[in-house]
Order: C-alpha cells, then structure tokens, then sequence
C-alpha cells in the first residue's frame, strides 16, 4: 500500500466498549502506526435514542486505558447532519437516489405479499420512477442497479461478490428526515479521506450497500479488511456468558492494560509462536496477512496468566500506583509511599490481578485484626503463645528491624531451641496476618514494621490466653 492510509474506529454509544470492538480499534491503530498513517475515532451516535454521553465518556476512557491514541477526533456523527444531507441532494440531483412516499404499513404489507408468493421481502420500488418530490414522512432512497453484481477484494477473505437484484432500493434518509447508517458511514469516509476500513465480519453484508453509495457519489472506494469474529471457550460468539465483555470491566477486575492488548491482538493474528508482545513488537510484526480467515476464541485463563506476568515484570512503584483505587475500594486510604511499595513488592508474585493483591493487602493497613476461624483454632495455640513470647523479647533487641536481622534473630533463636521454622511460622503468620496463607514471615515483619509486629505478636499472645 503505496498511498498514505487513513483508518477509522466508529464505535456506537449505545453501550461500553466491547473487547471485540477494542480488537478491531486496535488492529486499525496498529497498522496505522505501522505505516505511519493517520487514525481517525468518530463516534456513532445518531440513534439519538439508545445514544448517551455516558457511554461515550466510557468509549473514550477505554480507547485511553488501553493507549490506543488517535491522531484526528473525536468526530461526531450527530454534528455533521448538513454534510449528509449535501451528499443525499447531490444523488437526488443526479438521479441517483429518489423520494419514497410510501408509508411503513403499506411497506410491510407489500412485504408479506412477496412472503407469501415466495419472493425476497424487498422493496419492490414502485416510487422509483415516479419523480415524487419531497413531503411530510417521505424517504430518500438510493437507485440500487437492478443487474449486475457488486465485487469487492476483500484483504483477509479474498474476493466476495453480491448480485445486485438481491440488494433492495436501500433508504439514505429517513422519513424524520434523519441519516440512516449507510449514508452517514460513506459520507463520512469520504470526507475525512478514510481509504482502509479494518472492521468485523459482522459488517460484511454492509459493504456491497455501501459501496454502491461510492459509486452513485462517484467516489473511489476504500479497501476493505473483515477480521473474523471473537468466539468464547464453547466456540460460540463472545457474550456476557462467557465472562466480562467490556473493557473497562476487566480494568476493574485488576487486569492491566498492556495484557488485555497481548490477549486481543492474538485474537485472530498470530507470529509463529510468540504468544507474548510489547506494543512495539505488536507495532512492528503487525499485518493484514498474517490476520486468519478463523474466528479467534477468548481464552479468559490465558488472559489471567498473562496479566499475572506484567504484573511481576511491572516495576513496585509503578504497580503501588495503580493499586491505590482498588484499596480505596475497600476503605483503605492509601498513598504511594514507601510503605505501599514494599507492600507491593511482597505480593506481585502471589497476584494475578490489582485487585487480587489489593484484597491480599487488606492485613497490612488494618488496626484490629480479625483471625480466621480454622487458623485461630489450628494455630494459635498455648505451645505457640509460649514459643512466641520467647522470640517477642529478642525482636524487641533489633535496632535496624531489616528482614536480614529478623531472619538472623529467628536463626539464632531455632539454633538454641533446637527446633525448625515451621514449629513456630504458621502461628506467628496468623498473628501477623489472620490468615494462614501470606508472604513470607520475614517480609510481613519488615514492612509492617517493628511497633506494629510487636503489638500483633502480643494480641495474639493475649487472644491465646483468653481462650485458655
């Protein structure tokens, strides 16, 4: 592709964003960036009554979170009525589109008439011909070539090719006097140079419509590439069956999003076998023909064990930063200090999502620490209370309270009791932590401090004696 390309990511907002509507704005901004192109976002939304601003603020925040930046927009379909309605009096003057006067219960009618005489249930065009003027409820309809066939190449799927009498007299504008998609999509392609259309193969039956638009317009027509579907585990089409399908659902779940990237655009592209890319290499190695013509299926474990690698490969201060809103979530006001680094640092290998290690965290910034039932009866015993109001008195001696002095502290203490770690770390991890399953001892110790290590080993030892 020779000429400089201009692609397009046209969301509706009738709703979030969906990860299959981020795979496709994301093979568009990647091929653009490829090619040093230009990436346009223009939003949808002349059904102005399943549109809301909510959902294009959501829209707009996804496309920011996953870093897919453009570089004109974003347009608004509902600001640019006066061009649509320019191209729509061209095709009338040039006879290339007509007024329809018909009402829709006489439309449905004639429909069930061909239903039943066994035709296509197509408008048959009877105001075709008539050069009827514009007047209250009327439609603008385009002139649809009655032989013939419309071919297009298609980049991922070859060839595909349309009889024409199988395509019906498709409507421009409606009888409110509003766009309909088709006219709106080609008026807008055309005037913001859109030349490579990268979009589901949901949209395949669209293309031969509108490409006959171009061509009543007289207008070159853009190259089209129809990636494949996005399927779930049962090899169905991705719902909300399968799991979250909006984007910014799985940046509440903790997910990060360079793994959500990584999933997606495995999703119907691959590279040998690299599973595993940074935007860069994305940028680098992506290609229209190394996209399948199969539908690609969401692996939601891959997804987790993906993220749970950038997790551990995404530097502690940076990781602290984004797990401040989880903790907020559960009413801990935290901020990025050392404190919550070091909390980070402790957990990153034990998380596969933000949330995940926020819920993990909890123990660290709570006063009064609550104990698991099974834990508190298996471990917090009258043996344990004695063995740790033993090693109470020789932490209490340690001036720099580092893990290397806790662990020496801990050593030389076995050594003189004669007895191993594991007859006194479980129930020193309930007292730290509640839970019997935590970062290493030594770790909890060190961030948490040697005041705040201290008071928990002695309300545990208290919350020994009392059940005594």
């Amino acid at each position: 592709m020779t000429k400089k390309i201009v692609t397009r990511f046209p969301p509706s907002p009738t709703g979030y964003l969906h990860i299959g509507g981020a795979r496709t704005a994301l093979f568009n901004w990647l091929l653009t960036k490829k090619l040093k192109g230009t990436f346009i976002l223009r939003i949808e939304d002349t059904d102005i009554e399943r549109s809301s601003q909510e959902a294009t603020e959501a829209i707009i925040e996804s496309m920011k979170w996953l870093g897919l930046d453009w570089d004109k927009g974003p347009y608004f379909q509902s600001e640019r009525y006066d061009l649509y309605n320019k191209k729509i009096e061209l095709l009338l003057k040039n006879n290339k589109a007509y007024y329809c006067h018909c009402s829709p219960d006489e439309l449905d009618q004639r429909r069930e008439e061909a239903k039943q005489k066994g035709l296509k249930p197509k408008y048959d065009g009877k105001c075709r011909e008539l050069k009827l003027g514009p007047a209250p409820g009327a439609a603008v309809r385009l002139k649809t070539p009655t032989i013939g066939s419309t071919v297009f190449n298609d980049l991922i799927k070859g060839t595909i090719q349309v009889e024409n009498d199988e395509l019906d007299d498709l409507i421009l504008k409606r009888s409110d006097g509003s766009p309909t998609y088709h006219m709106a999509v080609v008026a807008d392609d055309i005037d913001l140079g859109v030349n490579l259309i990268i979009r589901g193969d949901d949209h395949v039956n669209n293309t031969p419509r509108q490409i006959l638009i171009y061509q009543a317009l007289e207008e070159p027509l853009p190259d089209y590439a129809h990636v494949p579907m996005i399927l779930g585990a049962d090899k169905t089409r991705l719902s909300k069956r399968h799991g979250a399908t909006s984007v910014l659902a799985y940046r509440e779940m903790g997910y990060l999003p360079q793994a959500l990237i990584n999933s997606l655009v495995r999703l119907g592209w691959a590279w040998g076998d690299q599973e595993k890319f940074t935007v860069e290499e994305m940028i680098e190695k992506f290609s229209l023909e190394n996209v399948g013509r199969s539908p690609g299926v969401f692996n939601s474990d891959k997804l987790l064990d993906l993220n749970a690698q950038y997790i551990r490969e995404t530097p502690d201060e940076q990781l602290a930063d984004l797990l401040i809103p989880f903790l907020n979530n559960f009413g801990i006001k935290a901020v990025c200090d050392k404190k919550l680094v070091d909390v980070v640092g402790t957990l990153k290998n034990r998380s596969s999502t933000l949330l995940e290690m926020a819920e993990k965290s909890k123990f660290y910034f709570v006063d009064d620490l609550s104990y698991d039932e099974e834990a508190d009866k298996k471990f917090l015993t009258s043996e344990a209370a004695v063995l740790m109001s033993e090693i109470l008195s020789r932490l209490e001696s340690i001036n720099v309270f580092s893990q290397q002095a806790i662990e020496d502290t801990f050593s030389a203490y076995l050594d003189e009791k004669k007895i191993k770690l594991k007859q006194i770390a479980q129930s020193l991890r309930v007292a730290l932590t509640g839970s019997s399953v935590s970062p290493g001892i030594f770790e909890i110790m060190e961030v948490l401090g040697k005041e705040e290590t201290i008071k928990r080993i002695e309300t545990a030892i208290s919350h020994i004696k009392k059940k005594l």
